[in-house]
């Protein structure tokens, strides 16, 4: 049904237009892991997400994004998918925790229906750009 493999560079540009019609401000290239999972169904690109690996047993799952012109029944499903898939790959890595920080109640529900738990609420992003 789904596919997933790893994202390369040249997914960069179609990723660029998912966030500008999400209107979420993209990341810098510079600063995105080589780690990054892209789900796919009959050759369309549906989403995709990262995660950061650390020198702890816990990793950081970002960036999810999805394709807004895939308008199936299955959209769902295929980001949850994305979810699954990016925890196999901290688990295969010996990561015991994933960690996401998530605003969007609908991504929050895609977390939840696959097992993530609720930690803190109402706190605030702190970013310093070096």
């Amino acid at each position: 049904m789904f596919s997933a493999r790893i994202i390369k560079e040249e997914d960069y540009t179609e990723l660029l237009t998912w966030w500008k019609w999400h209107r979420f401000p993209a990341p810098d290239l510079e600063i995105l892991p080589n780690s990054g999972v892209m789900v796919s169904k009959d050759g369309v690109n549906i989403c995709a997400g990262y995660i950061y690996f650390t020198n702890s047993k816990i990793c950081w799952i970002e960036f999810i994004v999805s394709n807004p012109n895939y308008r199936e029944l299955d959209r769902k499903e295929a980001i949850k998918e994305l979810i699954l898939q990016l925890g196999y790959i901290a688990k295969d890595n010996g990561f015991k925790v994933a960690y996401t920080n998530l605003k969007n109640p609908s991504l929050i529900k895609c977390f939840s229906d696959v097992g993530y738990h609720e930690g803190s609420i109402n706190t605030t992003e702190m970013i310093s750009l070096l």
